[in-house]
């Protein structure tokens, strides 16, 4: 009997030690993570850990040759380091969802007591097995699941974040460049009429005061020049930290120039139900209320939180019996004898007694007397309504986030239009004007000065106007938590189907 308690005991620990027998390995919940990156930002080319050599040779393709936007959201997506380092988030997440699922290591105790005349000690052994965990562990595994899957969601939305950002800071170094550009552009211009001030002076037709203007205009040209050179340079340096870059930003180069304006226009309603139904932030909120529901239900299997069953074994102790005294012993059996008598044999079982060997099944569990596990319970109650109240929160704060994205989009959409097709074409005209007319001696210097500085101030709005159109693109993207293309794509079925729209917001 003691053998098969024996027996079983050693396989009880064996099975429990097979199942702790667990490893950690994320790659799968990294792939999960770069699909949806994928779908939130259309670009396949997602850095995970451990494919170094693989992002390394991408990026060397990526930029040979200059960069598109594309190509550089993609750079972005693979070389950016605090993406890189917020991978590792979900590696560690996954170990904690591995140690959710391991039971608590068994405990063995063992004792030993020494009679004080020698002989065979006492032993007392006893091995147990907290066996609460076994329904702990399937609201804890619950939670750290729950908990994984926010910490791929969170990581995919801010992939995307970072992404839309990649992609504004390209055309805000873009426009900046431009700038820079149209502000070569202007100080040519700014020479000419210097020239055609300085060629009527000679000519007796101009004086002293219109050459000093046109030096003055010539000078704010020279310094406008030198901020835009330092503007495009910033630029192109935060468009190099966001992609990861350590070369030079001045080596940098950028192949698309500004888009044009979309003429097509946003339903934001709809826009909106878009985005709370694709917003991935919204969806790790989700998956944070339900882990707060698990952890509520692992404090409430709390109460009786340790319960431990085991096999103990009990041996007692042996004194010490001693050598015997033969001449004592033939001195007492003569005196018996009344003669010289030798003493009597002594068997082996009369002179050493076997202990008991004692084994059966131990059980002790914690009494929930005085701590019932009420305040736990409790914290973590509020927690879940807490985490509740924060998705309410975040979606009221995505609506209005996206009707905001929206119209300013429309609105940077139709300055940039307004002054394509009428601004600066007035401008141009009035410029071409006013020099015809003052070669011909029927406009003051003063209007001619007017109509280029009207000129060179519109068309370097025109420019922050066509950036910011260019920049309201993944604005949206950000705020949706979908590509442009898919966006507009479900916009224009939307268009098609003829499914009624809201009004578009002002100035759409």
């Amino acid at each position: 009997m003691v053998r098969k308690i024996c027996v079983l005991s050693l396989a009880v620990v064996s099975v429990v030690a097979c199942y702790g027998c667990a490893t950690v390995d994320p790659r799968f919940d990294y792939d999960r993570t770069a699909r949806y990156i994928a779908d939130a930002t259309g670009h396949e080319n997602i850095y995970r850990p451990g494919d170094e050599a693989v992002v390394e040779a991408k990026l060397t393709e990526l930029m040979s040759g200059g960069l598109t936007v594309s190509e550089a959201v993609e750079v972005c997506l693979l070389n950016n380091p605090i993406l890189q380092a917020n991978f590792l988030n979900i590696g560690m997440s996954r170990a904690d969802v591995v140690q959710s699922g391991l039971l608590s290591n068994p405990s063995l105790g063992v004792s030993l007591r020494l009679p004080s005349g020698g002989g065979l000690a006492n032993l007392e052994a006893g091995l147990a097995q907290n066996i609460a965990a076994l329904w702990q562990i399937p609201a804890r595994k619950r939670a750290a699941e729950r908990n994984l899957d926010r910490a791929i969601l969170q990581l995919a939305h801010d992939a995307a974040q970072l992404a839309a950002d990649a992609q504004a800071q390209y055309y805000t170094a873009v426009a900046a460049q431009r700038v820079h550009s149209i502000s070569q552009d202007n100080l040519k211009i700014a020479q000419e009429l210097l020239e055609m001030a300085i060629a009527r002076q000679q000519a007796g037709a101009g004086n002293e005061l219109d050459v000093n203007l046109s030096r003055g205009t010539v000078l704010q040209a020279e310094l406008a020049l030198r901020g835009a050179r330092l503007a495009a340079s910033q630029a192109l340096r935060n468009l190099a930290t966001i992609l990861g870059l350590d070369a030079p930003a001045e080596e940098l180069v950028l192949l698309d120039e500004l888009p044009e304006p979309p003429d097509w226009e946003i339903a934001p309603q709809r826009i909106v139900e878009v985005a709370l139904l694709n917003r991935l932030d919204l969806r790790a909120a989700e998956q944070e209320v339900m882990a707060a529901a698990a952890r509520l239900q692992e404090q409430w299997r709390m109460i009786f939180p340790t319960v431990e069953l085991g096999v103990s074994l009990e041996r007692g102790e042996r004194k010490s019996q001693g050598g015997r005294d033969v001449l004592a012993d033939t001195a007492r059996a003569s005196i018996a004898g009344g003669g010289l008598t030798a003493p009597g044999i002594q068997p082996r079982s009369a002179r050493r007694k076997h202990p008991d060997l004692i084994v059966g099944p131990s059980i002790s569990l914690e009494l929930p007397i005085f701590d019932q596990n009420q305040a736990q319970i409790a914290k973590a109650e509020m927690a879940y309504r807490q985490s509740a109240k924060l998705l309410g929160a975040l979606e009221l704060a995505a609506s209005q986030a996206v009707r905001n994205a929206a119209d300013r989009a429309m609105t940077a959409w139709d300055i940039a239009r307004f002054y394509r097709d009428d601004f600066l074409p007035l401008a141009e005209k009035n410029l071409e004007l006013s020099r015809e007319s003052y070669r011909a001696g029927r406009a003051s210097f003063l209007a001619v000065l007017e109509a280029q500085r009207f000129f060179l101030d519109t068309r370097s709005r025109y420019v922050g106007a066509l950036g910011d159109a260019a920049i309201a693109l993944p604005d949206l993207e950000r705020v949706v938590g979908l590509p442009l293309t898919q966006l507009m794509s479900e916009m224009r079925e939307d268009h098609d189907s003829g499914n009624p729209t809201d009004e578009a917001p002002e100035g759409g």
